[in-house]
């Protein structure tokens, strides 16, 4: 990674000593820079106002909301931003939430102290960064799902399913290189187009799908059958 550009990082925690913990591994680790600290949710949008993050790191339970609704508004602004929930709060509202509003990293604390940076590298090769116990959360709520169950879900997505149909035959191409961790500039030299070619599609499918970020359009046409991973 020699040759890698920085890539900057938004903090959003508001115990003083993790904060202070993570800023620290940020400054120090090759290729990453931080963008701005804060210690709560209004500040965190005042710093999104001004500049874009490559990546968001927000704890949840904040003294003014909660850091979900921080992350949507991040990508709501910003929808290649990359975003990653650090906490103590591992159970089942808060990863599914976080999931929901767009996030694909999602690590409880005493793994984020430790391993923060190899988290952060794993969102800028797009692919996941997900704590052990969560990960077997997500597998163990999966497996309650009973194939009827999935076929009721898959109903009540009948209208953006539908929409599906309008994806040009690029958009889906784009669509199943993205589901499969694909960066913007990679998929760019594969199709032999701009990455700002790559971005107008993906906003068109964001668009089409009703969706706001990558994990929930990839979670969405998963779902669908429009895909499969």
């Amino acid at each position: 990674m020699n040759d890698s550009p920085a890539y900057s990082v938004l903090l959003l925690e508001d115990e003083k000593p993790t904060r202070q913990h993570l800023v620290s591994v940020i400054e120090k680790t090759p290729h990453l820079e931080l963008f701005a600290e804060a210690s709560n949710c209004a500040e965190a949008k005042a710093a999104l106002k001004l500049g874009k993050p490559n990546i968001l790191i927000a704890d949840i339970n904040l003294p003014d909301g909660s850091g979900i609704d921080v992350i949507r508004y991040a990508l709501n602004k910003h929808p290649d931003l990359e975003a990653m929930v650090i906490t103590v709060c591992g159970d089942e509202e808060n990863v599914v939430r976080a999931l929901e509003a767009g996030a694909t990293g999602y690590l409880l604390k005493e793994q984020a102290l430790e391993g923060i940076g190899d988290a952060i590298f794993a969102l800028i090769r797009g692919e996941t960064a997900i704590s052990p116990k969560v990960a077997r959360f997500l597998l163990k709520r999966f497996k309650k799902e009973t194939p009827n169950t999935r076929l009721n879900k898959h109903s009540q997505s009948t209208n953006k399913a539908d929409e599906h149909f309008s994806l040009t035959t690029r958009e889906h191409e784009v669509l199943e290189m993205i589901s499969k961790g694909y960066r913007y500039n990679e998929i760019a030299d594969f199709l032999g187009v701009s990455a700002n070619t790559i971005r107008a599609h993906i906003r068109n499918i964001y668009r089409k799908m009703a969706v706001k970020s990558r994990s929930e359009a990839v979670f969405e046409a998963t779902k669908m059958g429009i895909i499969s991973l």
